[in-house]
């Protein structure tokens, strides 16, 4: 049970969090223009997944486990770096005709979402940090609780990010009718995030 008095200074925390553009958003952002408003909220479903992995992990210890192996949050980063650069590849390559300006199917944009997620280490640091502030040991398992705060920012992200994607789809819609103008913008939103991920601390 969580207490209210936590659970009313946790909300405002979590929202300005989730409103703030990160990778996650522009994610979204990026298979709303190149796709549609499906495949945006499937990369959203992905990310939130993503998410509660973290969450779990972190959840029952085996973030202090894994924080022990520095190296092994150096093969997660550079395995995301190389799966956005191969998504802003896909993106500006010319397409077959039958299946030009289409993007990615819900599917391939669900599996983004989660994978782009899961390979950024920083998420499980943030979890590792924020989170405890409002677990109170004494109401409940810890487990349970960090499950729960998870899950209201997993499922807030959700919301945020899948708007966001659905209102860039429908901008690309009416203003950027060539697919080859959506390739290249969504092609230079991956390999922005490859260069921030590339460059993190």
């Amino acid at each position: 049970m969580i207490d209210p008095v936590v659970l009313i200074a946790f909300l405002p925390a979590a929202l300005a969090l989730i409103l703030t553009p990160g990778p996650d958003m522009m994610l979204c952002l990026a298979q709303g223009l190149r796709s549609d408003r499906t495949a945006a909220w499937a990369a959203s479903a992905g990310i939130s997944t993503g998410s509660m992995v973290h969450v779990t992990i972190a959840g029952l210890g085996l973030g202090a486990v894994v924080a022990a192996f520095p190296w092994a949050f150096e093969v997660i980063r550079w395995i995301g770096v190389c799966y956005l650069v191969y998504l802003a590849v896909q993106a500006i390559r010319p397409q077959p005709p039958h299946v030009k300006g289409k993007g990615m199917n819900p599917l391939r944009a669900f599996r983004a979402g989660l994978f782009t997620n899961l390979s950024n280490f920083k998420v499980i640091w943030f979890v590792l940090a924020f989170i405890p502030q409002f677990v109170v040991p004494s109401a409940g398992p810890v487990f349970v609780q960090f499950l729960a705060f998870g899950m209201m920012i997993a499922i807030g992200g959700f919301f945020v990010n899948g708007m966001v994607g659905a209102f860039a789809g429908s901008l690309g819609a009416k203003l950027l009718r060539s697919s080859r103008v959506l390739g290249y913008v969504t092609g230079s939103i991956y390999a922005a995030l490859a260069a921030r991920l590339a460059v993190m601390e």
